[in-house]
């Protein structure tokens, strides 16, 4: 009986069955015969040996059930994974979980899918996306930089400009915003503004949201000093094709002492050289 015991635990708890449960099934039905020829067998075993059986039985069945317990193999530091756990979410093959729905993602999540989206030059579905989370969240200004960005690349500059205006209005509503992500939202919304208004031809609009920039102060966070003078070259391009040269200097002086790699631009202009504004241009295109 002991023998029969130990095989129903061992069963119980094995994951043969998980993997073949023909195999399981044949394995324990040939133990089970098993069992029936020792119990005869045992009638004819000297008493000494059957006590030893028995007893060595009964102590592998206490250990058995013992090790079974969740607190004894928290306490042994044995792995539950074939112990199911109450609240526990289930772990699936990656094709057999469950799709959560788009709708069903915060903006934040949005957000982050679509620039996974980005990554992959997959623009229209990042533009649904971040439409998805605005539509949910109409002040995540971090959407509309992104939607702005995004539409500019796209050729879309009306409506690129329209998320980007609606970014810069959200953050300048108090004031000149003091938060490291809200003056790098305002940076870069001002600085993408202003490039797709120098794309349609607006000068003016162009070099106001350039200069908005100009009037911040120095960012103190790497990322935002970085977004800060790549604003600047910007504009220094912007006041050169104006015409307006000792403004450029200005700015461009400020550039290079944070990039000495643009020094170059500076000698440029420095020395009238006509051909400034279209290298600047050529050296910031990859950024849009």
């Amino acid at each position: 009986m002991t023998s029969f015991t130990m095989d129903e635990i061992s069963f119980a708890t094995s994951s043969v069955g998980k993997v073949d449960s023909f195999l399981a099934k044949a394995f324990k039905f040939y133990l089970d015969i098993l069992t029936l020829f020792l119990f005869g067998i045992g009638f004819f075993i000297p008493q000494g040996s059957l006590v030893y059986w028995v007893t060595n039985s009964s102590l592998s069945v206490i250990q058995q059930l013992t090790l079974k317990h969740p607190a004894v193999r928290a306490i042994l530091g044995f792995s539950d994974k074939d112990v199911p756990t109450a609240g526990a979410p289930s772990v699936e093959p990656h094709s057999l979980q469950r799709r959560i729905p788009v709708r069903n993602l915060s903006p934040k999540e949005l957000l982050a899918l679509s620039i996974k989206h980005l990554s992959r030059e997959e623009k229209d579905q990042a533009v649904s996306l971040l439409k998805l989370a605005l539509e949910k969240d109409p002040e995540y200004v971090k959407a509309m930089v992104v939607m702005g960005q995004t539409l500019m690349q796209k050729g879309l500059l009306e409506e690129a400009s329209e998320y980007l205006e609606c970014a810069i209005s959200k953050l300048s509503l108090a004031g000149h915003p003091t938060e490291v992500e809200d003056v790098d939202h305002l940076i870069l919304s001002s600085q993408w503004a202003g490039v797709v208004y120098m794309k349609q031809g607006k000068k003016a609009e162009g070099l106001a949201h350039l200069e908005r920039i100009a009037n911040l102060k120095e960012p103190k966070d790497p990322k935002s000093k970085a977004h800060y003078f790549d604003a600047l070259l910007l504009l220094s391009s912007a006041l050169v094709d104006s015409g307006r040269k000792a403004e450029a200097l200005k700015h461009l002086r400020l550039v290079v002492a944070y990039n000495p790699n643009y020094n170059y631009l500076l000698e440029e202009v420095e020395n009238e050289e006509d051909d400034f504004a279209s290298n600047l241009a050529s050296s910031r295109r990859r950024d849009y």
